[in-house]
């Protein structure tokens, strides 16, 4: 975001009533706002003007929310952006997140929430650092590259990580021995505090538990402290 000018928000959605609804309220907050209807549209707004967040509907016609995000993400690490979803089930949700969103919001909403989530995605983007770390950690046959965002096997073997699953293994290997709460762990992967019947992050320690652990039924990398959190157990060398 620019100093000196109002955050400027983008909102794609194809319903009118939503975009103009959107529009007002955050105009009304001190918001410059602009509009699209789909994604061609979307991307011509951003190729001519800066825009700090996008809200942006996951039920488009043409390429959906989720790919958009993707593209979007790609196209640019520090942009915000925000699902607006109709899909509440934890599998969505977390879809959601690992196409690149910074943070969802469910139909119907709020639209106190959404500012809300705008100012937290606004404040985080400001601290996101503009340029990748290049250092990576090594723990028993692994070695994450941070800058790289990627898991290697001491063989040389690639294994894939999603963006939930990244973000998450970042955040052991920073702070190893350290138990962390599942609220802390979903302020990493999400803006948000993390609700006791959302599975979210226990749906990610299980995939990285069966990408990592010899015997993901005893994990001895990724440890559950119960009534607290996770904790990695592991022997940790940045390198």
């Amino acid at each position: 975001m620019i100093e000196n000018r109002p955050a400027r928000l983008l909102v794609v959605d194809d319903d009118p009533v939503t975009r103009a609804r959107l529009e007002a309220y955050f105009a009304n907050e001190g918001y410059e706002v602009l509009a699209a209807s789909n994604g061609e549209d979307m991307w011509r707004t951003l190729h001519s003007e800066p825009i700090d967040v996008v809200l942006l509907d996951v039920g488009l016609p043409g390429k959906d929310g989720l790919e958009l995000a993707r593209e979007l993400r790609a196209h640019d690490e520090r942009l915000g952006i925000i699902l607006v979803t109709g899909r509440s089930d934890d599998i969505d949700k977390i879809v959601g997140l690992e196409s690149g969103a910074d943070d969802y919001v469910t139909k119907p909403f709020n639209s106190r929430e959404l500012l809300a989530r705008v100012k937290i995605v606004l404040r985080g983007n400001r601290n996101r650092p503009a340029a990748q770390e290049s250092n990576a950690y090594r723990f028993g046959r692994w070695t994450l590259e941070i800058g790289h965002r990627r898991l290697v096997g001491s063989d040389g073997s690639r294994e894939s990580l999603t963006r939930g699953e990244f973000e998450l293994l970042a955040s052991f290997v920073r702070r190893p021995g350290v138990v962390l709460s599942r609220d802390r762990l979903m302020q990493t992967v999400s803006h948000r505090a993390w609700d006791p019947n959302d599975r979210t992050i226990d749906v990610l320690i299980s995939r990285l538990r069966e990408k990592l652990e010899d015997d993901p039924k005893t994990p001895e990398l990724i440890v559950t402290v119960r009534g607290e959190g996770y904790l990695f157990a592991g022997d940790v060398t940045s390198v």
